[in-house]
């Protein structure tokens, strides 16, 4: 009962949070963060821990499968040089940087301790990525390289943490092994993913069309990707991915738009709770790591302001070599488009860490090599957290103004392929109407439905020419619409009160009120 008790406490903090953050606009991971910090020195309140089994079984699937979901594959693959360099590339080289800089300032801290940390901390987070650039103005390719290499990196980092870990455990360690094992287990990971959702696929097109259903099979596909491949020892997280990417590239195809609108509405909700709940529980971490520590507390601070700086500086000391060197090549400059310091400062910038490194760290094994106590693993697990509270707080409240300083704009090429593809989309119905239809149909049905791409296309071309509007008369033009769309929710709630209408009908009509709201939001966001 306390257990249920305190995850209730906690949803009511997140929701509260998350509201406030929206306020203030800020990244909500670092509010809940610092809020579970406060929260964990409360005297007298229980001690709550993290266990790692729950966030690499439990929250980390759906949040690596929900973020492969939104991510584009036609973007993700056109961008893959740069996503590759910073998930594999950029992961092992600030695995060794920190690994060197630990060894060589931390007293009795040798090179496969070492390593275990640079493993721990090296892979930036989903989440963090996902909430920090969140909003902000920054062209497509930017946002992708980040998201996509977020969605990566953890399988760069845990494969190394697992052979970091045994050579600490055995005392043996061989890298040839590792990087064959590596590419194995990364290959295994995205085949079984590509299968598990080609499975799922193939489930979705050939059972009823249930939306209830459909969305219960999305939750069940990335535990089944991941527990597949954890249990014959390849990638999880790859294989979690690529199965995001392969079903949410034929989601068009197999779902429904009931089943669409219903799993849109649904993984939106448990998105906020897992993503909330798991932030709030890292700064909840603090207060007991502290005790662990016991009399070393003074010179365990110094240690993590000097491995915070090295995670901060061996990103940066990658990303501009890793941004310009290649662009040497004519075939990629032909190929990619042009890259500029300001876009490459941003991504050197954009390395928050997360709920992953403080799961793997909290996963060290108690013992190393026979009954001994695992080498400094209380100081690992307090550097690991002060690691991501720091690239959170430092990067993630800095980059906001750090965007506006540099003047950047979002491209806005989604939003014109978009308006293209909808009046391509309409003219080429009208024109079919047209040659298959004329004969068959009277004029009278005819022209009411040629009548209704036609307002589709003056609805368009309104939409383009809205754009020449200022700001003022584009903001005053939604504010009427939204307006309208009150007053005739005022005129639906009216009818069913007069019962001149019934629950069904009212649901119906509310119902079209809803997608027409939907779609002002979504004008208002491409305005804004």
């Amino acid at each position: 009962m306390q257990n249920i008790a305190t995850v209730i406490v906690l949803l009511a903090v997140v929701t509260a949070l998350a509201e406030v953050t929206d306020r203030i606009k800020i990244p909500y991971p670092i509010l809940l963060v610092v809020a579970g910090i406060l929260i964990g020195m409360i005297p007298g309140l229980p001690s709550i821990s993290l266990d790692p089994d729950i966030v690499f079984l439990v929250f980390l699937p759906p949040v690596l499968y929900a973020s492969a979901w939104n991510t584009s594959w036609p973007d993700f693959k056109a961008a893959k040089r740069p996503i590759i360099l910073l998930a594999t590339g950029c992961v092992i080289f600030t695995t060794c940087a920190v690994a060197w800089v630990a060894h060589m300032v931390i007293p009795g801290f040798n090179w496969a301790e070492a390593f275990v940390l640079g493993a721990i901390i090296s892979p930036p987070d989903a989440v963090a990525a996902a909430a920090a650039i969140k909003g902000l103005s920054v062209p497509k390719r930017v946002i992708t390289i980040l998201e996509g290499e977020s969605l990566v990196n953890d399988a760069t980092g845990l494969i190394a943490y697992r052979y970091a870990v045994v050579a600490v455990t055995t005392g043996v360690f061989s890298v040839w092994d590792a990087s064959v094992q590596f590419f194995v287990v990364a290959l295994g990971g995205i085949v079984l993913g590509l299968l598990v959702g080609w499975i799922f696929k193939w489930i979705h097109k050939f059972t009823p069309d249930n939306p209830t259903t459909d969305t219960t099979l999305t939750f069940l596909a990335p535990f089944v990707a991941y527990l597949g491949a954890e249990s014959i020892h390849i990638s999880g997280v790859l294989a979690v991915v690529a199965s995001g990417l392969y079903v949410s590239w034929n989601s068009s195809e197999v779902f429904s738009q009931q089943t669409r609108l219903q799993a849109y509405g649904s993984w939106n909700t448990v998105l906020f709770i897992l993503n909330g709940v798991i932030f709030i529980l890292i700064g909840l971490q603090l207060p007991e790591i502290i005790r662990n520590l016991g009399d070393n507390s003074f010179w365990a601070w110094k240690y993590a302001i000097i491995i915070s700086i090295a995670v901060i500086v061996g990103r940066i000391i990658w990303v501009y070599p890793g941004t310009y060197i290649p662009r040497i090549s004519k075939k990629i400059r032909k190929r990619e488009p042009e890259v500029n310091l300001k876009l490459t400062t941003i991504v050197a910038w954009s390395g928050m860490r997360g709920v992953v490194s403080l799961a793997a760290a909290l996963a060290l094994p108690l013992t190393g090599r026979g009954t001994e106590p695992f080498p400094h693993r209380n100081l690992i697990i307090f550097l690991t957290f002060c690691v991501i509270f720091s690239t959170l707080v430092l990067q993630g409240l800095t980059l906001r103004p750090m965007i506006n300083w540099f003047g950047l704009q979002a491209d806005g090429k989604d939003q014109e392929e978009e308006q293209k593809a909808r009046l391509l989309i309409a003219s080429s119905v009208i024109e079919h109407i047209e040659e298959n239809y004329s004969l068959s149909l009277s004029d009278e049905v005819l022209n009411q439905i040629k009548t209704k791409y036609e307002i589709r296309i003056q609805r368009l071309r309104k939409d383009q020419s809205e754009k020449k509007l200022n700001e003022a008369e584009i903001h005053e033009f939604h504010r009427l619409q939204q307006e309208l769309l009150n007053k005739e929710r005022k005129d639906l709630l009216q009818m069913r009160r007069e019962g001149k209408i019934g629950d069904e009908a009212l649901r119906r009509i509310e119902y079209e009120l809803d997608l027409e709201e939907t779609r002002l939001m979504l004008d208002q966001q491409t305005a804004a």
